[in-house]
C-alpha cells in the first residue's frame, strides 16, 4: 500500500512540475513577444502584457501607475528596451509568477548601449493569460561618455 502512496505522490509532483514548466515557458515567451513588440514601435501591443493597474519603477527611480502612464512611455519611440529573462520561477500555490534579468536600451536597433540594469518584474496568471503586474528596473551602467541622465534623487 505504501508503494501505491508514494507513487501518487511522485506523479502529482511531476504533474506540478510539468504545469509550472509550462508556465515559466509561457512567461519566456510572451517577455520575447513583448521585446519585439517595443522594438517595432508597437506600443499598443507592448501594453497587451500589462494588468490595467501595472506599476513601474523606472531605471533612475521614477514611478509610473498605470497600463496607459506606462503606455505613454513608449510613444514616441526615443529608446529601444530589451529586457533579458535569467530566471523565471512559477508559484505551485497562486497564479504568480517571478522574473529577473538584465535591460538594456539603446538610441537605435543596432546602436550602442545608452543604458542598462536589472530588473525584476512579478506576473499574474488572468483568465489563462500571463499578465505583468509590476516591475522594477534598476540603471547600473550608462554606455556613453558623458551619461546623459542626471544621477537619481
Amino acid at each position: 500500500m505504501y508503494w501505491i502512496v508514494n507513487l501518487a505522490m511522485k506523479l502529482t509532483a511531476a504533474a506540478n512540475l510539468s504545469a509550472l514548466a509550462v508556465d515559466e515557458a509561457a512567461i519566456r515567451q510572451a517577455r520575447i513577444e513583448q521585446n519585439e513588440a517595443i522594438a517595432s514601435g508597437d506600443a499598443e501591443r507592448a501594453a497587451c502584457y500589462w494588468t490595467e493597474d501595472v506599476t513601474l519603477r523606472r531605471g533612475l527611480g521614477d514611478l509610473v501607475l498605470g497600463k496607459e502612464a506606462y503606455q505613454a512611455l513608449l510613444t514616441p519611440v526615443s529608446l529601444l528596451y530589451v529586457r533579458t529573462p535569467e530566471s523565471v520561477e512559477a508559484s505551485a500555490h497562486w497564479p504568480l509568477a517571478f522574473e529577473e534579468g538584465s535591460w538594456t536600451a539603446r538610441r537605435a536597433p543596432d546602436g550602442p548601449v545608452a543604458i542598462s540594469g536589472r530588473y525584476a518584474a512579478q506576473w499574474v496568471k488572468r483568465d489563462g493569460r500571463w499578465l505583468i503586474r509590476s516591475e522594477v528596473f534598476v540603471a547600473l551602467d550608462c554606455g556613453e561618455d558623458p551619461c546623459p541622465w542626471p544621477a537619481a534623487p
